[in-house]
């Protein structure tokens, strides 16, 4: 972990959706071409819940064929896992991949998971895994998941603090991660100083177009004003 975050801007990250902190990240580097995201369309338990914001926690699971190791080796792991996250500095996030994707069929989050991890005092999980149990997770814990399924499987830890591939996108040990429904994003540790005022002008740059184009009468010509305002302010 590279920076830490102050409490008004992990406010304000929890205010935005990701696919504002993808543009805001561009603005702050002046430049497109960001690429640290999810791919493709994951699930979230709580679509209306608003974003996680935190520190990655990372950690491998697998659950298609029982484990090999021995079976004290295998809890003695679950534990050290559980030790990680409950320690890891705070905003946390747990991301956990699953190494069975894209068949995986164990549901790691579920209602006693995700009671747990919410009792650790973390954000939320993202996993391109499959969860279950909707409606009795824990409230205020979201998850961010790759499916829907109904059993376990043999699932169990594989590796803890390693580094993960979450549909796409490689998330390392104390990596800052915003995600909701939309998916996921890494945000670089370079953009935290002026994340903040990126996020505003962005706001504000976005508003040249809406908000002409949410009154009556709105039209062609009052598009093009509205348009070379926005491009303006881009410059």
């Amino acid at each position: 972990m590279d920076m830490i975050v102050d409490d008004t801007l992990l406010a304000l990250l929890r205010s935005v959706d990701t696919p504002t902190v993808c543009n805001a990240i561009e603005v702050a580097q002046g430049k497109r071409g960001f690429d640290a995201f999810t791919r493709g369309t994951m699930l979230c338990s709580d679509p209306n819940g608003g974003a996680m914001v935190g520190y990655a926690v990372t950690a491998k699971i697998a659950a298609v064929a029982p484990p090999t190791e021995a079976p004290d080796v295998i809890c003695a792991r679950r534990m050290a896992y559980y030790k990680a996250m409950s320690e890891g500095p705070k905003p946390s996030v747990a991301v956990v991949e699953d190494i069975d994707y894209p068949h995986a069929i164990g549901a790691y989050w579920g209602e006693v998971n995700t009671t747990i991890h919410k009792g650790f005092g973390m954000s939320g999980a993202l996993t391109n895994g499959v969860m279950r149990d909707l409606g009795d997770m824990a409230e205020g814990f979201p998850v961010v998941a790759g499916s829907i399924g109904p059993s376990h499987g043999f699932v169990h830890v594989k590796e803890i603090g390693s580094p993960v591939t979450i549909f796409g996108m490689t998330v390392g040990q104390g990596d800052l991660i915003h995600a909701d429904r939309h998916g996921a994003v890494v945000i670089p540790p370079d953009v935290l100083g002026n994340l903040a005022t990126s996020i505003q002008k962005m706001q504000e740059t976005e508003n040249l177009i809406l908000e002409p184009a949410r009154q009556l009468g709105f039209d062609f010509a009052t598009f093009e004003r509205a348009w070379s305002a926005f491009e303006k302010s881009r410059t």
